[in-house]
């Protein structure tokens, strides 16, 4: 792999600080979808912290806010809640019946295909049953430092479905230390300065919940992320737009 200079010594791993509050990209009577960062978990049922995009949104506009989907923890990008329980009911029956579509932008291990779906079963929860598990993709780069970036959009909604079906074709998400390696993901630290999952929730498009208009909703990629691509030379349109 090329190597590439990079503003600080990234030799050891480090943790990201915890934010202390939150984007927030939008807001009406009924929804509000923030910027989530990688690092920070939607609510208390991810982790055992203390600080999550739940309370962080609900301080930031002063409400009570209902999860309606969920991104991992390292993910980052667009999450949207809703303002009541309602409202949490029409979101949750559209992720269930498939019409909120969801793109992501992944950083890859190696050179994918130009473009495929992925049709691996896998489990809702740990020890279910398989169950379908569907992920379009298309590769939109290709490096000359054996990373590829990826747009992703699952079809289904599975725990870890995008990191998971990238894995299982050999292309796992650079700096996954789930699925990933832990080689690679040292050598990403060293010589990208990437320290986190490279995996952002770009946008989302579903029907609102009150008013039944299509709406989309886009969030750029961090800097934390964005770095390390420009660093392999992704072109800033296919990422700062």
């Amino acid at each position: 792999m090329t190597s590439f200079l990079v503003p600080s010594d990234p030799s050891a791993p480090r943790t990201a600080p915890i934010p202390s509050s939150i984007d927030v990209l939008h807001l009406d009577d009924a929804i509000v979808v923030v910027d989530k960062p990688s690092g920070l978990s939607v609510h208390r049922g991810d982790d055992q912290g203390t600080t999550f995009a739940l309370n962080l949104t609900r301080n930031a506009i002063g409400q009570w806010v209902y999860p309606v989907h969920r991104l991992d923890r390292a993910t980052s990008g667009v999450l949207v809640f809703a303002l009541s329980s309602e409202h949490a009911r029409i979101l949750h029956d559209s992720f269930s019946t498939r019409t909120v579509h969801k793109t992501y932008l992944a950083l890859v291990r190696g050179t994918p295909p130009p473009n495929g779906i992925i049709d691996s079963p896998m489990a809702k929860r740990e020890g279910g049953p398989d169950v379908e598990s569907l992920t379009e993709y298309e590769t939109l780069f290709v490096s000359n430092s054996r990373l590829s970036l990826v747009e992703a959009r699952p079809r289904t909604g599975r725990r870890h479905q995008i990191r998971r079906h990238l894995r299982r074709i050999d292309h796992p998400i650079a700096g996954d230390v789930k699925y990933g390696n832990g080689p690679d993901n040292r050598r990403y630290r060293s010589e990208l300065g990437l320290y986190r999952l490279a995996l952002h929730a770009r946008s989302l498009s579903f029907t609102h919940p009150e008013n039944g208009e299509r709406v989309t909703f886009q969030s750029l990629i961090p800097e934390d992320l964005a770095g390390p691509l420009r660093r392999i030379g992704v072109p800033s349109a296919l990422f700062e737009t």
